[in-house]
Protein backbone atom coordinates (compact mmCIF):
# COMPACT_ATOMS: atom_id res chain seq x y z
CA UNK A 1 0.00 0.00 0.00
CA UNK A 2 3.11 2.19 0.10
CA UNK A 3 4.02 1.76 -3.58
CA UNK A 4 2.78 5.23 -4.56
CA UNK A 5 4.08 7.01 -1.51
CA UNK A 6 5.70 10.35 -2.36
CA UNK A 7 6.75 11.53 1.09
CA UNK A 8 8.57 9.87 3.98
CA UNK A 9 9.21 10.75 7.62
CA UNK A 10 11.95 13.34 7.99
CA UNK A 11 14.17 11.02 10.04
CA UNK A 12 14.00 8.26 7.44
CA UNK A 13 14.77 10.75 4.67
CA UNK A 14 17.82 12.01 6.56
CA UNK A 15 19.04 8.47 7.15
CA UNK A 16 18.56 7.69 3.48
CA UNK A 17 20.60 10.71 2.39
CA UNK A 18 23.28 10.13 5.00
CA UNK A 19 23.70 6.51 3.97
CA UNK A 20 24.30 7.61 0.39
CA UNK A 21 27.04 10.04 1.43
CA UNK A 22 28.95 8.08 4.07
CA UNK A 23 30.45 5.43 1.72
CA UNK A 24 32.00 8.30 -0.28
CA UNK A 25 33.52 9.82 2.85
CA UNK A 26 35.24 6.69 4.17
CA UNK A 27 37.48 4.00 2.66
CA UNK A 28 35.88 1.08 4.49
CA UNK A 29 32.30 0.02 5.09
CA UNK A 30 31.77 -2.92 7.46
CA UNK A 31 28.63 -4.72 8.60
CA UNK A 32 27.65 -6.21 11.95
CA UNK A 33 24.61 -8.46 12.19
CA UNK A 34 22.59 -7.12 15.11
CA UNK A 35 20.70 -10.37 15.67
CA UNK A 36 23.90 -11.66 17.32
CA UNK A 37 24.64 -8.50 19.26
CA UNK A 38 23.11 -6.83 22.31
CA UNK A 39 22.72 -3.07 22.37
CA UNK A 40 24.78 -2.89 25.58
CA UNK A 41 27.79 -4.06 23.56
CA UNK A 42 27.54 -1.18 21.12
CA UNK A 43 27.46 1.74 23.56
CA UNK A 44 31.00 1.24 24.95
CA UNK A 45 32.33 0.79 21.41
CA UNK A 46 30.80 4.06 20.27
CA UNK A 47 32.72 5.85 23.03
CA UNK A 48 36.00 4.02 22.49
CA UNK A 49 36.05 4.35 18.70
CA UNK A 50 34.23 7.67 18.31
CA UNK A 51 37.25 9.38 16.70
CA UNK A 52 37.86 6.63 14.15
CA UNK A 53 34.56 4.92 13.39
CA UNK A 54 31.10 6.17 12.52
CA UNK A 55 28.28 3.80 13.52
CA UNK A 56 25.07 3.67 11.53
CA UNK A 57 22.09 1.50 12.49
CA UNK A 58 19.58 0.89 9.73
CA UNK A 59 16.98 -1.59 8.51
CA UNK A 60 17.80 -3.79 5.56
CA UNK A 61 15.31 -2.34 3.08
CA UNK A 62 16.37 1.24 3.74
CA UNK A 63 20.02 0.31 3.24
CA UNK A 64 19.28 -1.62 0.06
CA UNK A 65 17.26 1.25 -1.39
CA UNK A 66 19.80 3.92 -0.49
CA UNK A 67 22.76 2.04 -1.96
CA UNK A 68 21.26 0.21 -4.92
CA UNK A 69 22.43 2.88 -7.41
CA UNK A 70 25.81 3.54 -5.79
CA UNK A 71 28.76 3.63 -8.20
CA UNK A 72 31.26 2.62 -5.50
CA UNK A 73 33.16 -0.51 -6.63
CA UNK A 74 31.90 -3.66 -4.91
CA UNK A 75 28.81 -2.03 -3.42
CA UNK A 76 26.42 -4.21 -5.42
CA UNK A 77 27.93 -7.29 -3.75
CA UNK A 78 27.43 -5.70 -0.33
CA UNK A 79 23.74 -4.92 -0.86
CA UNK A 80 22.85 -8.59 -0.66
CA UNK A 81 24.29 -8.70 2.88
CA UNK A 82 21.70 -6.26 4.23
CA UNK A 83 19.28 -8.73 5.77
CA UNK A 84 17.43 -7.91 8.97
CA UNK A 85 18.67 -5.32 11.43
CA UNK A 86 22.30 -4.39 10.76
CA UNK A 87 24.87 -1.99 12.10
CA UNK A 88 27.13 -0.38 9.52
CA UNK A 89 30.55 0.93 10.51
CA UNK A 90 32.35 3.50 8.37
CA UNK A 91 36.06 4.08 8.89
CA UNK A 92 39.38 4.80 7.19
CA UNK A 93 41.24 2.04 9.03
CA UNK A 94 41.61 -1.39 7.47
CA UNK A 95 38.89 -3.94 8.29
CA UNK A 96 41.56 -6.19 9.79
CA UNK A 97 42.70 -3.53 12.27
CA UNK A 98 39.07 -2.68 13.05
CA UNK A 99 38.31 -6.33 13.79
CA UNK A 100 41.33 -6.54 16.11
CA UNK A 101 40.14 -3.42 17.98
CA UNK A 102 36.67 -4.90 18.32
CA UNK A 103 38.15 -8.11 19.73
CA UNK A 104 40.12 -6.12 22.31
CA UNK A 105 37.04 -4.26 23.49
CA UNK A 106 35.11 -7.16 24.95
CA UNK A 107 32.83 -6.55 27.91
CA UNK A 108 31.36 -8.71 30.67
CA UNK A 109 27.59 -9.01 30.47
CA UNK A 110 24.63 -10.34 32.42
CA UNK A 111 23.75 -13.92 31.57
CA UNK A 112 20.66 -15.19 29.82
CA UNK A 113 19.38 -18.73 30.09
CA UNK A 114 21.51 -20.98 27.91
CA UNK A 115 24.56 -18.67 27.83
CA UNK A 116 27.97 -20.27 28.34
CA UNK A 117 30.02 -19.00 31.29
CA UNK A 118 33.20 -17.26 30.16
CA UNK A 119 34.74 -17.60 33.64
CA UNK A 120 34.25 -19.63 36.77
CA UNK A 121 31.18 -17.99 38.30
CA UNK A 122 31.95 -17.15 41.92
CA UNK A 123 29.10 -16.00 44.15
CA UNK A 124 30.68 -14.33 47.21
CA UNK A 125 29.35 -14.55 50.74
CA UNK A 126 27.33 -11.38 51.44
CA UNK A 127 23.97 -9.90 52.29
CA UNK A 128 21.87 -10.06 49.12
CA UNK A 129 19.29 -7.58 50.40
CA UNK A 130 16.58 -9.93 49.11
CA UNK A 131 13.65 -10.73 51.38
CA UNK A 132 13.06 -14.40 52.25
CA UNK A 133 10.51 -16.21 50.13
CA UNK A 134 10.54 -18.17 46.87
CA UNK A 135 14.11 -16.98 46.19
CA UNK A 136 15.37 -19.29 48.95
CA UNK A 137 14.37 -22.26 46.83
CA UNK A 138 16.04 -20.72 43.77
CA UNK A 139 19.32 -20.30 45.66
CA UNK A 140 19.13 -23.87 46.98
CA UNK A 141 18.51 -25.34 43.53
CA UNK A 142 21.49 -23.36 42.21
CA UNK A 143 23.71 -24.86 44.93
CA UNK A 144 24.27 -21.53 46.67
CA UNK A 145 24.17 -21.90 50.49
CA UNK A 146 22.09 -19.25 52.25
CA UNK A 147 20.85 -18.18 55.66
CA UNK A 148 18.31 -15.70 56.96
CA UNK A 149 19.62 -12.80 59.00
CA UNK A 150 17.99 -9.47 59.86
CA UNK A 151 15.10 -10.17 57.54
CA UNK A 152 17.14 -10.75 54.37
CA UNK A 153 18.82 -13.63 52.56
CA UNK A 154 22.55 -13.91 53.18
CA UNK A 155 24.88 -16.06 51.11
CA UNK A 156 26.55 -18.18 53.76
CA UNK A 157 29.88 -18.74 52.00
CA UNK A 158 31.58 -18.30 48.66
CA UNK A 159 30.30 -20.78 46.08
CA UNK A 160 30.89 -21.59 42.41
CA UNK A 161 27.60 -22.78 40.89
CA UNK A 162 28.97 -22.84 37.32
CA UNK A 163 32.45 -23.39 35.94
CA UNK A 164 33.95 -21.79 32.86
CA UNK A 165 32.54 -23.38 29.69
CA UNK A 166 29.36 -24.66 31.33
CA UNK A 167 25.85 -23.53 30.43
CA UNK A 168 23.96 -21.15 32.71
CA UNK A 169 20.32 -22.14 33.16
CA UNK A 170 17.54 -19.58 33.21
CA UNK A 171 16.99 -19.65 37.00
CA UNK A 172 20.68 -19.19 37.78
CA UNK A 173 20.89 -16.39 35.21
CA UNK A 174 18.08 -14.60 37.07
CA UNK A 175 19.91 -15.00 40.40
CA UNK A 176 23.18 -13.71 38.96
CA UNK A 177 21.32 -10.75 37.51
CA UNK A 178 19.90 -9.85 40.92
CA UNK A 179 23.40 -10.09 42.41
CA UNK A 180 24.89 -7.96 39.61
CA UNK A 181 27.28 -10.74 38.58
CA UNK A 182 28.30 -10.62 34.90
CA UNK A 183 29.70 -14.00 33.83
CA UNK A 184 29.51 -13.75 30.03
CA UNK A 185 32.26 -12.12 28.00
CA UNK A 186 30.88 -10.65 24.81
CA UNK A 187 32.66 -9.24 21.81
CA UNK A 188 31.79 -8.21 18.29
CA UNK A 189 33.27 -9.41 15.02
CA UNK A 190 32.62 -7.99 11.58
CA UNK A 191 30.27 -9.99 9.38
CA UNK A 192 31.61 -8.55 6.13
CA UNK A 193 33.47 -5.47 4.91
CA UNK A 194 34.21 -3.56 1.71
CA UNK A 195 37.55 -1.85 1.05
CA UNK A 196 38.78 -0.55 -2.32
CA UNK A 197 36.24 -2.69 -4.15
CA UNK A 198 37.23 -5.86 -2.30
CA UNK A 199 34.64 -7.62 -0.17
CA UNK A 200 35.88 -9.62 2.81
CA UNK A 201 34.02 -12.46 4.49
CA UNK A 202 33.88 -12.85 8.28
CA UNK A 203 36.51 -15.59 8.51
CA UNK A 204 38.96 -13.66 6.30
CA UNK A 205 39.12 -10.75 8.76
CA UNK A 206 39.88 -12.75 11.90
CA UNK A 207 43.52 -12.34 12.92
CA UNK A 208 45.22 -14.20 15.75
CA UNK A 209 47.44 -11.34 16.93
CA UNK A 210 49.56 -13.48 19.28
CA UNK A 211 50.17 -16.06 16.56
CA UNK A 212 51.18 -13.40 14.04
CA UNK A 213 53.47 -11.74 16.62
CA UNK A 214 55.16 -15.10 17.32
CA UNK A 215 55.61 -15.74 13.60
CA UNK A 216 57.25 -12.33 13.11
CA UNK A 217 59.54 -12.95 16.09
CA UNK A 218 60.56 -16.34 14.70
CA UNK A 219 61.14 -14.91 11.21
CA UNK A 220 63.26 -12.12 12.73
CA UNK A 221 65.40 -14.60 14.65
CA UNK A 222 65.85 -16.80 11.58
CA UNK A 223 66.88 -13.74 9.53
CA UNK A 224 69.49 -12.80 12.14
CA UNK A 225 70.84 -16.38 12.20
CA UNK A 226 71.09 -16.43 8.40
CA UNK A 227 72.83 -13.05 8.27
CA UNK A 228 75.38 -14.22 10.86
CA UNK A 229 76.12 -17.40 8.88
CA UNK A 230 76.48 -15.34 5.70
CA UNK A 231 78.54 -12.66 7.52
CA UNK A 232 76.14 -10.02 6.24
CA UNK A 233 76.73 -7.16 8.67
CA UNK A 234 73.80 -5.18 10.08
CA UNK A 235 73.52 -3.01 13.21
CA UNK A 236 71.64 -5.87 14.92
CA UNK A 237 74.20 -8.61 14.27
CA UNK A 238 77.62 -6.94 14.05
CA UNK A 239 78.63 -7.92 17.60
CA UNK A 240 77.67 -11.54 17.02
CA UNK A 241 79.48 -11.67 13.65
CA UNK A 242 82.65 -10.20 15.14
CA UNK A 243 82.47 -12.61 18.08
CA UNK A 244 82.05 -15.55 15.68
CA UNK A 245 84.94 -14.34 13.51
CA UNK A 246 87.17 -13.94 16.58
CA UNK A 247 86.33 -17.45 17.75
CA UNK A 248 87.04 -18.87 14.28
CA UNK A 249 90.37 -17.02 14.18
CA UNK A 250 91.34 -18.44 17.58
CA UNK A 251 90.45 -21.95 16.42
CA UNK A 252 92.58 -21.61 13.27
CA UNK A 253 95.45 -20.20 15.34
CA UNK A 254 95.35 -23.16 17.73
CA UNK A 255 95.05 -25.76 14.97
CA UNK A 256 97.94 -24.26 12.97
CA UNK A 257 100.13 -23.62 15.98
CA UNK A 258 100.37 -19.93 15.18
CA UNK A 259 100.92 -18.30 18.55
CA UNK A 260 99.27 -15.09 19.67
CA UNK A 261 98.85 -13.59 23.12
CA UNK A 262 95.34 -15.05 23.22
CA UNK A 263 96.16 -18.55 21.95
CA UNK A 264 99.67 -19.35 23.22
CA UNK A 265 98.45 -21.12 26.35
CA UNK A 266 96.03 -23.32 24.40
CA UNK A 267 98.72 -24.11 21.80
CA UNK A 268 101.27 -25.03 24.47
CA UNK A 269 98.71 -27.15 26.33
CA UNK A 270 97.83 -28.92 23.09
CA UNK A 271 101.54 -29.49 22.25
CA UNK A 272 102.17 -30.80 25.74
CA UNK A 273 99.25 -33.19 25.51
CA UNK A 274 100.43 -34.43 22.12
CA UNK A 275 104.01 -34.88 23.43
CA UNK A 276 102.78 -36.87 26.42
CA UNK A 277 100.72 -39.08 24.12
CA UNK A 278 103.73 -39.76 21.89
CA UNK A 279 105.94 -40.46 24.93
CA UNK A 280 103.39 -42.91 26.25
CA UNK A 281 103.22 -44.75 22.94
CA UNK A 282 107.02 -44.90 22.77
CA UNK A 283 107.25 -46.34 26.30
CA UNK A 284 104.82 -49.11 25.44
CA UNK A 285 106.52 -49.84 22.13
CA UNK A 286 108.22 -53.25 21.90
CA UNK A 287 110.51 -53.89 18.85
CA UNK A 288 109.57 -56.88 16.75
Amino acid sequence: MHENRTSYPKRKTQMYQQLQELPKKYKVMAIIKMNKVRSTQILPLRKTLKDDVEFFSVKDKVAQKALENSDIPGMKDMIGEFKGQVMIMFTNMSPFKLNVLLAKNKIMMMARGGDIASVDVVVPAKNTGIAPGPMLTEFKEAGIPTKIDQGTIWIAKDSTPVLKGEAINEKLAAILGKLDIKPVEAGITLFTALEDGLKYAEEEMIIDVEKVRDEFAQAHQEAISLSIEAAYVTPENIEQILAKAAQSARSVSVESGYMTDETKEQILQKADAQARAVAGQAKDYTPA
